[in-house]
């Protein structure tokens, strides 16, 4: 029966109204996302996570700020990439209480470069999920979280990706604009992967468009990427949103962004993800 109900959520999995049947690699998966789930539980309760920093910068490379980005300690794997566990904190609900963890460790990292004349400038970039975001009292979390940190609100940027949308458009916009008001500025996250719906941009209080680094990765030997960096990059230009390209790795697709018009870059070739102390700024990149 056991293994009637492996293959019965498998096929669900599958988007239903199909058939699985069950083997013995079905029960390896499972059990493995079992440990993986016990393990995320004591992971938040033993304060296993840390944030890396990835720098973001201008065309006359200056750096301007970071993502955040989350990582975790495992005291027997060693450090665990966001892609092996976030989908799994998404569905079991604990994406809450990590989220608030990576909004409160970020706002307390601003404070701290607060203090320092050369980094008080930089802004940080949290990811949203959709389940925080659409939890009745997330402006209030938001808000409170700036208050007991002391954080700059206005150096905080909220990253949302466009499932976002999907739900209650009318909350989202009431929710960003309280936001806004308050002086955080938002980014779309990864745009041009999801339903990309133009009849959200002109709605939504958003700062900055952010394009996706699959579209990036070949935008110098792919004519379609190449069209669709282009077409990003004159919509956000049209709206007058900022646009800012993230996995940027050559100097080629550095150069062939800023004849495009692009001129914020976010991706190895600027810096790697790293501890905060990483991030000391000195001089400026030459680019």
């Amino acid at each position: 029966m056991k293994r009637a109900d492996t293959a019965m959520y498998q096929a669900k999995a599958a988007g239903r109204n199909t058939l699985r049947f069950f083997d013995p690699d079905m029960q390896a998966v499972v059990t493995a996302r079992a440990m993986l789930n016990a393990d995320l539980r004591a992971a938040i309760r033993n304060d296993q996570f840390l944030l890396h920093y990835q720098p973001q910068f201008d065309g006359e490379g200056h750096m301007t700020g970071a993502e955040a980005l989350v990582r975790w300690q495992h005291p027997r794997r060693g450090q665990v990439l966001p892609g092996e566990f976030i989908p799994l904190a998404e569905d079991s609900g604990m994406i809450l209480p990590l989220g608030h963890w990576v909004l409160e460790t970020a706002c307390r990292q601003l404070l701290a470069w607060a203090q320092q004349p050369a980094m008080a400038h930089l802004t940080i970039a949290v990811n949203v999920s959709g389940r925080q975001f659409h939890q009745r009292d997330f402006v209030e979390q938001v808000l409170a979280v700036l208050d007991e940190t002391g954080a700059d609100p206005q150096q905080l940027k909220l990253e949302v990706t466009e499932s976002l949308l999907l739900h209650d458009m009318k909350d989202v916009i009431a929710k960003m604009a309280a936001l806004k008001a308050e002086g955080i500025t938002f980014a779309l996250d990864d745009f041009g992967i999801g339903y990309s719906s133009l009849s959200y941009l002109k709605q939504l209080p958003l700062a900055q468009l952010k394009i996706d680094a699959s579209f990036v990765r070949d935008v110098l030997t792919d004519g379609n990427d190449a069209a669709i960096v282009r077409t990003i990059i004159a919509l956000g230009q049209s709206l007058g949103l900022d646009v800012i390209a993230e996995g940027v790795e050559t100097d080629g697709q550095r150069e062939f962004l800023a004849r495009q018009g692009c001129h914020a870059y976010q991706g190895n070739l600027f810096g790697r993800p790293g501890p905060a102390e990483m991030l000391q700024v000195t001089k400026p990149l030459v680019v």
